[in-house]
């Protein structure tokens, strides 16, 4: 009876040991690693050596499936003869022959194991891990890093063994996926809405991003027809007026039927608030100019680097054919941006 108990005990041991290496396995492979840093610089312990794991999946991973593999060959060997030492007195009262009673024995060994194997070692942890990969991650990897610093000349020979078979048929080892394609992202996105990880806002901010690449500038373009600009030589009164009368923060400035550039209105203001009277050349700033079939994502950095709101669209003839606004360009993310000093509208005056 004492050796029956003990192989009990055994039995559900190297389940929970299976539950444990399944566990593992799901949950490294489930775990955000955006996540596992987030815990670390917040001073999570356990996410170091989380880390450590989710860096090394192919040597981990390997680790689970010989912890795996060791746990199922014990629990077929426990499970027959300890069937059949609790049914064999069962089987010799109702006089059933030898023979019978070890196939018996065996049949219910075998399906009582797999039933335990497969329901509590297999399925229960899987869907653990999976719903709640980042705790399991947290409870599992420690263990798993452990017992893959003891199995390591096993796991090295066995991962070796495989890399050279696959080298034997003309297959190259390539080492762990962590890029996405932008079609891949896409789909990362839309399921993270779905599962209420973003809401739609963010939905909408990330799709429009992704359309960066495929837009072009003529596509939220101003057309010239609508832009309010200023002539250099335009007496200041005038000027003021125009200013007094749109409202804008910045306005492009023509001379001669060409654009030279752009003012601030603030710099200017300011400046003869202070009861200065520069010139307005001392006001205007050089403007970057754009074909209008270069992408949105091109005129953004370029605008970005050098720090200006205000761009020329250029056409086929090398005319001015419309401006675009820094404003412009983040409303394809975020939408409709008011100016710091005014409403939304279409005409550019960031």
């Amino acid at each position: 009876m004492d050796s029956i108990i003990i192989n009990l005990l055994l039995v559900a041991l190297f389940i929970l040991l299976t539950a444990f290496f399944v566990g593992s396995e799901f949950a490294i492979l489930k775990v955000r690693t955006t996540r596992i840093d987030q815990l670390i610089s917040e001073g999570n312990k356990k996410a170091i050596t989380a880390k450590k794991v989710t860096q090394n999946l192919d040597y981990y991973l390997s680790a689970c499936q010989l912890g795996i593999t060791i746990t199922a060959l014990i629990l077929g060997e426990l499970g027959e003869p300890t069937v059949e030492k609790i049914l064999g007195p069962v089987f010799e009262y109702y006089g059933l022959p030898a023979a019978l009673s070890t196939v018996l024995s065996y049949a219910l060994a075998l399906s009582i194991v797999t039933f335990l194997h497969v329901v509590f070692g297999e399925l229960a942890p899987k869907t653990l891990a999976i719903q709640y990969a980042e705790k399991m991650t947290l409870l599992l990897a420690p263990p798993l890093y452990w017992f893959g610093k003891i199995a390591s000349p096993f796991i090295f020979v066995l991962n070796g063994s495989a890399r050279l078979l696959l080298k034997i048929f003309g297959v190259k080892e390539a080492g762990p996926e962590s890029v996405y394609s932008e079609e891949e992202l896409k789909l990362i996105v839309t399921q993270s809405y779905e599962g209420g990880e973003i809401n739609k806002t963010e939905l909408s901010y990330l799709e429009n991003i992704f359309a960066f690449d495929e837009r072009e500038l003529r596509d939220i373009m101003i057309p010239r027809s609508d832009v309010i600009t200023i002539e250099k030589n335009l007496p200041l009164a005038d000027m003021l007026a125009i200013i007094d009368e749109q409202e804008y923060t910045r306005y492009p400035v023509h001379h001669n039927g060409r654009f030279i550039g752009f003012i601030n209105t603030k710099e200017m203001l300011t400046d003869i608030a202070a009861g200065r009277t520069s010139a307005v050349d001392a006001f205007i700033h050089p403007i970057p100019r754009f074909q209008q079939t270069a992408s949105i994502k091109e005129a953004f950095l370029k605008m970005q680097q050098t720090r200006t709101h205000m761009a020329l669209i250029m056409g086929d003839t090398d005319k001015a054919v419309g401006l675009v606004t820094m404003e412009d360009i983040l409303s394809e993310i975020v939408g409709d941006i008011e100016d710091e000093d005014e409403g939304p509208s279409p005409i550019p005056a960031t």
